[in-house]
């Protein structure tokens, strides 16, 4: 029975082969994480506002807003709101 004999340029061809299967994987591997979603240590918190934030135009933004008149700008002034009631009557005469 014959023995087999791998050269040193054997060797040297077969430690080249594995380096460039293991690159392949390592670059395979790496693209697969690309398209993963980035993992944040972040957790969602509650943000609690004590006074309302100043919007365009310099005025306070609210919900319920009191009736203002701007002399110096009429756009900025703030009309009295009707009522609920008001509201339900005025829909019904449209026939909304």
């Amino acid at each position: 029975p014959r023995q087999s004999i791998i050269t040193r340029k054997q060797t040297t061809t077969l430690q080249a082969a594995k380096m460039k299967v293991t690159a392949i994987l390592v670059a395979l591997a790496a693209g697969a994480s690309a398209f993963q979603p980035a993992v944040t240590g972040r957790q969602a918190r509650a943000v609690v506002y004590s006074e309302p934030e100043l919007g365009k135009g310099g005025m306070a933004d609210t919900r319920d807003p009191e009736p203002f008149v701007n002399e110096n700008d009429p756009r900025q002034s703030i009309s009295e709101a009707p009522s609920f009631e008001e509201y339900l009557k005025q829909r019904a005469a449209e026939g909304n």
